[in-house]
């Protein structure tokens, strides 16, 4: 059953049309777990906003007396109290600031987590397409082979060729086929790493975009610009405000906190009176009591260790800052590098492969006309195809490189 569904998946993948990069992005931001964690995370990290930039519950307390107590107006019977506290004022803004500020922080670690997963797709996509050409390539060499191997076969016959053209043509034949079936073993570990960050089955197809030409590196990626483009730099920055809002909140803290309330007493008729005597004023009245609540914060330690929390953390985060910035740009250097030593690379192999080409349309024709120097033939073949193979590992590593430039520099996304 698991190989019919295999066979059916490959089938339809057949039928698919070709899937951009851009769109695998998508099919990745849209499904990778991990991401969507990250975005879970500044999610949850929205809702803390609300919980520290509210006010405390109002406190309602309920009494009844076991035995009341006599008044002139009569016994109390029962107590109703109602009370509210009041932060001091800005500490409940300077706290909502606060949570807003590490919220955006989230964010930011969110859209760096999702630039990240580009540059892997980026990574595991290139690696696919070079895997098509090159076992494009070896079919070629393998067709090539074929009829060079006829060729020396006919000369042979024909005592214009030699027994051991026609075998050095075998040997290479049986290294192309056994090059191809190598390839072929290796599509599916590339498979599962590509479709693994989509988040989707091992064996769904991926349907590769005709391989993209090389193109210059723009002028746009500029060193200076990493401290203001890349969004760890800026969760870093907006967590050092954050750590300011919470020096401020936690000063603030150390200051009173304002309580009022409202006591409510139920008080019944005197039932003590001498027959005949006339009742108090206000006979069984209820009394209402308005109250104001001071907090007195007289243990400062807790609130100075509180204030030097939030600046030792803003220091942390300042020194984190500058550890990536300087990471950040010791790897833009060596992309650079990387990009400028494969561009030359592509270019030196292009030529070669050019060159080679017109050696071998020589050799070629010599041995059309003489039947000698076959295995000259071949190896000039063989070169061709080592600098073709070169040239185009050398493009996939710079197209990497270029990813990870972008990725360093937030300039795709």
């Amino acid at each position: 059953m698991k190989r019919v569904l295999t066979i059916c998946i490959v089938l339809i993948g057949m039928g698919m049309q070709a899937q951009t990069l851009e769109e695998y992005f998508k099919i990745a931001a849209d499904n990778n777990p991990g991401l969507l964690s990250q975005h879970r995370e500044f999610e949850a990290a929205l809702q803390k906003v609300p919980q520290v930039s509210s006010l405390p519950d109002p406190s309602l307390s309920v009494s009844a007396f076991g035995q009341m107590v006599e008044t002139r107006v009569g016994p109390q019977q029962a107590r109703f109290s109602l009370s509210q506290m009041f932060p001091w004022f800005g500490t409940l803004k300077a706290r909502g600031d606060a949570a807003t500020l590490m919220a955006e922080s989230r964010y930011q670690s969110f859209l760096d987590a999702r630039n990240k997963l580009y540059f892997e797709v980026s990574s595991a996509y290139f690696p696919l397409q070079e895997l098509k050409e090159l076992k494009e390539i070896e079919t070629q060499n393998i067709a090539i082979l074929e009829a060079y191997k006829t060729i020396s076969n006919s000369k042979f016959k024909n005592g214009n060729g030699s027994l051991a053209d026609v075998l050095r043509v075998d040997i290479m034949l049986k290294e192309a086929k056994t090059n191809l079936q190598i390839l072929a073993l290796k599509e599916k570990p590339l498979l599962v790493k590509f479709n693994s960050l989509l988040n989707r089955s091992e064996i769904t197809p991926v349907v590769l975009s005709d391989t993209d030409v090389e193109s210059p590196v723009s002028a746009d990626f500029l060193k200076d610009s990493l401290a203001s483009n890349h969004p760890l730099l800026n969760a870093l920055e907006l967590k050092i405000k954050a750590g300011e809002a919470s020096e401020q909140a936690a000063q603030k803290q150390g200051l009173p906190n304002l309580g009022i309330g409202l006591d409510y007493i139920m008080v019944g008729d005197r039932t003590d009176l001498a027959p005949g005597a006339s009742a108090p004023p206000d006979n069984g009245k209820d009394a209402i009591m308005p109250m104001v609540t001071v907090s007195l914060p007289i243990f400062r330690s807790k609130y100075k260790a509180a204030v030097k929390e939030a600046q030792l953390m803003q220091e942390s985060y300042s020194f984190q800052k500058a550890e990536i910035v300087n990471s950040l740009k010791s790897e833009y250097e060596m992309a650079i590098y990387d990009i400028r030593q494969k561009t030359e690379m592509i270019s030196l192999f292009e030529q070669q492969k050019e060159e080679a080409g017109q050696v071998l349309n020589l050799l070629i024709t010599a041995y059309g006309n003489s039947g000698k120097d076959f295995e000259e033939v071949l190896r000039m073949q063989q070169q061709l195809l080592t600098y073709d193979k070169l040239r185009l590992t050398a493009l996939t590593q710079y197209k990497i490189a270029k990813a990870k430039l972008e990725y360093i520099t937030a300039k795709r996304f």
